[in-house]
């Protein structure tokens, strides 16, 4: 058996009111009274016609008109430095020893701070690229007349010059010599190999 088909009425199309002056006086009176969640005052009823106008006419704007495309440049943040590592135990004695070879030397004595970074700098690229392994760079205990403060600059300053970002790529780790060596005087640098 077939059922009979189902007639629906077309629902009737209503239309938007709109508002009387007197209730439109009303809403104004009572949006002026109401702070507003934005910053941007409301704006009046001549000004929003005046912007719908405004963006639709921007709206027809951007359709016809293609758009330029410019390719974008992706920043890519430099890679951090590797950290420095100790000197293994078994390095250490072997170096202390003369088992291991240092590969050169670098005697900073009397030099100025500044020609001392630049002369420890300059020896640890080139120990770098003729692929050296182990250097001994020699700071010096410093002078044991004066001030205590002023004792040893470069012998403190050295080992922190070497855990900065320009001589992390160059050092894997450093460790005070071995008294035969120059003790307190010195450090044992573990240059690191260029791939």
């Amino acid at each position: 058996m077939k059922r009979p088909p189902v007639l629906t009425t077309p629902s009737p199309v209503r239309r938007k009111r709109t508002l009387s002056g007197e209730e439109l006086a009303l809403w104004e009176h009572v949006a002026k009274q109401i702070k507003p969640l934005r910053k941007k005052p409301r704006p009046s009823k001549g000004s929003a016609e005046i912007a719908i106008k405004d963006a639709e006419a921007e709206q027809s704007a951007r359709t016809t008109r293609p758009i330029a495309t410019v390719p974008r440049k992706v920043v890519v943040a430099p890679a951090a430095p590797p950290p420095l590592a100790p000197l293994g135990r078994r390095e250490r004695s072997q170096l202390s020893r003369g088992r291991k070879d240092i590969d050169a030397r670098l005697d900073l004595h009397g030099m100025t701070q500044t020609r001392a970074h630049r002369a420890l700098l300059n020896f640890l690229h080139h120990a770098h690229a003729n692929g050296m392994t182990f250097v001994l760079v020699i700071t010096g205990k410093g002078r044991t007349t004066g001030p205590e403060s002023e004792r040893g600059i470069l012998r403190r300053h050295v080992p922190q010059w070497l855990g900065l970002p320009e001589f992390r790529h160059l050092v894997v780790g450093f460790e005070e010599a071995h008294i035969g060596h120059g003790g307190e005087g010195a450090l044992y640098v573990r240059v690191r190999r260029s791939r």
